[in-house]
C-alpha cells in the first residue's frame, strides 16, 4: 500500500519571495544540502523537467534520477512527480505555500510513493527515512532563505538593464532580498549618454547623485544635480537623466511604493534606448 509524508516549516520571508527562490531549480545546489548538481533537461510553461545529482553517499555512489516539475503561482502551489523512478514504484510530491503575514510563509511538502519488490528498503523505511531528511533539509532552506534577505548586494551581483540608456541595476527589491515596499539600485552614465523620458504612475523616485554631475529633466524643465546632492521625482511626473559633464556618473535610486505588478511600474514616453535589449524586473 502506498505510503505518504507530510512535513511544513514556517519561513520568516514574504510569499513571493519564498516562492521565487524555491522554485528555481537551477538554484537548489545552494539551497539543498543533499544536491550536487541540478540540470535543466527541457522548460515548457510552468512546467521544468530536470535532473538532480546528489552528492556522493557513504559508498562513494552518486544517486541521480529526472523529475518534472509544474508551478501553479495562482493557487501558490506544485506538483511534481519522479520521470526515472530508480528505486520507486512511483514518487509524487505536492508543495503548497501559504501566506501567514507580509514578513511569513508557510511551506508544506506532501509525498506519496511505494516502492519496487526489489528495492533494498521497503514502503515504511523510506517513509521513516524521508521524514527524517525533510526536516533537515526544510531547517537548512528556511535558514538559506532567510540569510539571503540580509545579503550584502554588490553592483556586479545583477545583470545590467540597458534598455532606456546606461548601466542601470536593480540591488534591492522584491526579486533579490524580498522587498515588499520598494526598490532602490544605481545607475552609471557615462559622458553623453541618457536614460530616456519616461514616468512612474505609481511609486515616487528618490535620486541621490554619487560621481559627476546629470541634467535631469523633469517634465522638460532641467534640474543640474552634481555629486553629494539628491533630487524628488513625484508620481506620473516624466524624467529624463543625462550625463552632461565630462566625466563619468553615478547616481544611486530608490522606488516607493511598488507598482501593482513589474511591468506596470514604468511608462515610456519616448524611444528607449534599446529596445531589443530585455526589460528588468524593476528599473529606475
Amino acid at each position: 500500500m502506498p505510503e505518504s509524508t507530510d512535513n511544513e516549516i514556517v519561513i520568516d520571508a514574504p510569499i513571493g519571495f519564498v516562492w521565487q527562490l524555491t522554485n528555481d531549480v537551477r538554484r537548489w545546489p545552494e539551497l539543498f544540502t543533499e544536491y550536487a548538481s541540478a540540470e535543466i533537461l527541457e522548460e515548457s510553461g510552468s512546467s521544468v523537467t530536470f535532473r538532480l545529482s546528489m552528492h556522493p553517499d557513504e559508498n562513494g555512489t552518486v544517486w541521480s534520477w529526472v523529475s518534472q516539475r509544474t508551478t501553479d503561482r495562482a493557487t501558490w502551489s506544485v506538483r511534481a512527480h519522479r520521470v526515472e523512478t530508480g528505486p520507486f514504484d512511483h514518487m509524487n510530491i505536492q508543495w503548497q505555500y501559504e501566506e501567514l503575514g507580509p514578513e511569513s510563509t508557510r511551506m508544506r511538502w506532501r509525498q506519496t510513493f511505494a516502492m519496487k519488490p526489489s528495492a533494498p528498503i521497503d514502503d515504511a523505511g523510506m517513509r521513516d527515512r524521508l521524514n527524517a531528511n525533510t526536516v533537515v533539509q526544510m531547517a537548512v532552506i528556511k535558514e538559506r532563505v532567510e540569510l539571503a534577505r540580509r545579503r550584502v548586494m554588490d553592483f556586479a551581483d545583477v545583470p545590467a538593464n540597458r534598455r532606456r540608456g546606461g548601466d542601470l541595476r536593480t540591488l534591492l527589491s522584491p526579486a533579490t532580498v524580498g522587498s515588499t515596499s520598494g526598490f532602490a539600485g544605481a545607475v552609471r552614465l557615462a559622458p553623453g549618454e541618457t536614460v530616456s523620458e519616461h514616468y512612474h504612475p505609481y511609486s515616487e523616485e528618490f535620486l541621490y547623485v554619487v560621481e559627476g554631475e546629470l541634467r535631469i529633466d523633469l517634465d522638460g524643465d532641467p534640474r543640474t544635480v552634481r555629486a553629494n546632492q539628491t533630487l524628488f521625482v513625484p508620481k506620473g511626473v516624466r524624467h529624463r537623466m543625462v550625463n552632461a559633464g565630462g566625466g563619468p556618473a553615478v547616481a544611486v535610486f530608490f522606488l516607493s511604493p511598488l507598482a501593482p505588478s513589474p511591468e506596470l511600474g514604468h511608462v515610456d514616453t519616448e524611444e528607449v534606448a534599446e529596445p531589443s535589449a530585455a526589460l528588468s524586473e524593476v528599473g529606475g
